[in-house]
């Protein structure tokens, strides 16, 4: 934590006057970065009295730090933390106070009713994605399929929308995340109208139990080929079912891969974000689930013996995860040696759905080709 001065002591950041004065709060919007050591040194303020029994809030990250307590400023309702961060981040964060987490008020960017997202001044632009506060509501296709399947069991909504008049099909995994958190909808439609992608129909999947789906189990991929693709023609929204894209994150990443690997009839071409590629039987429940042997088991299943010459694979990892990045490098190399055409890139966040937006768009007309 950077010093502070009695007078000014966020004078650096460009707040004037006296905290938790009626001018310091009308100029307050955070956060904001000045440069510290090759990365940033950023402010993050909070306005309210002290928490019931004392305490007062804590910055809690997505996945890139532990959490950050606010310190308050001399008795005043003025609550702040300085957190240095590395160059080129962008990170998803709440404010938990007491036993409620909120929406940073202070910062205009959100991610759902309760998140923020804070991004230094050299993380690259996210082009087509919209800043959303936290009270804006997302647009949701009108076309919805109520799906119950039997493979999987229960029953669930997949939303359907043809971006730019629809197109191949591009299947979101962990779909209600890119419906309520982040604004793929609104992203994708800008994509299409900006000429950097071809007409989709996207298909948002949500998942009901994801340690469970997205291993590497063949139910969901026999499930999807033989009930949710059918219910998808039979919907009326205009899509290419022989041109399809499987995007995933974490072990949404996991499972795409997956199943180019077991399906190939199905998946060829799929849009990696930061797969879980540490993941081998067991794994999940260990002490250290990422401290086994790089690229878990769907390396050892690649070392087996697989063609992937009819296989477009786009693979992005956070570059700020570091414990991630021996399991994603090794995979990348595996597949590319199994004759498919691969394309790596690393994007400025940690394992982070903020983080990971332009590479979904980017890397989805890449797999179109």
């Amino acid at each position: 934590m950077g010093p502070v001065t009695e007078k000014n002591p966020f004078a650096a950041f460009g707040l004037p006057g006296r905290p938790g004065s009626d001018a310091f709060w009308a100029a307050a919007r955070t956060p904001v970065s000045v440069p510290a050591d090759g990365g940033w040194r950023t402010l993050f303020l909070w306005r309210g009295p002290e928490a019931e029994g004392g305490g007062g809030p804590v910055l809690d990250f997505e996945s890139w730090s532990p959490p950050v307590p606010l310190r308050r400023w001399d008795g005043t309702d003025c609550w702040y933390a300085e957190v240095r961060m590395p160059a080129r981040l962008r990170v998803t964060y709440r404010v938990v106070v007491g036993d409620a987490a909120v929406a940073d008020p202070f910062n205009p960017v959100g991610a759902g009713a309760d998140r923020s997202v804070a991004a230094t001044p050299d993380a690259p632009a996210q082009p087509h994605w919209p800043a959303l506060g936290a009270d804006d509501v997302l647009p949701l296709p009108r076309a919805r399929i109520r799906w119950s399947s039997d493979r999987l069991g229960g029953r669930r909504t997949v939303r359907v929308h043809p971006a730019g008049g629809g197109g191949p099909l591009v299947l979101l995994l962990d779909g209600d995340d890119w419906l309520h958190l982040h604004p793929a909808v609104t992203a994708f439609d800008a994509a299409v109208a900006a000429g950097d992608m071809p007409p989709v129909t996207l298909v948002f999947l949500p998942a009901k139990d994801r340690g469970t789906e997205f291993a590497c189990r063949p139910e969901l991929w026999e499930a999807v080929r033989d009930e949710l693709l059918p219910l998808v023609a039979d919907s009326g929204v205009p899509a290419d079912p022989e041109r399809l894209v499987v995007a995933g994150q974490s072990l949404g990443g996991l499972s795409a891969l997956y199943a180019a690997l077991e399906f190939p009839e199905l998946v060829s071409r799929v849009a990696c974000q930061s797969g879980s590629f540490w993941w081998a039987p067991g794994a999940e429940g260990s002490p250290d689930p990422l401290g086994g042997a790089p690229g878990g088991a769907v390396a050892e299943r690649l070392r087996r013996g697989v063609d992937l010459s009819g296989l477009r694979c786009a693979f992005d990892v956070g570059e700020h995860e570091h414990a991630m990045l021996p399991h994603c490098e090794l995979t990348e190399k595996l597949t590319e040696r199994a004759g498919a055409t691969v394309r790596v890139s690393r994007s400025a966040s940690g394992h982070d759905r903020a983080g990971w937006r332009h590479a979904l768009l980017r890397d989805v007309a890449w797999a179109l080709g």
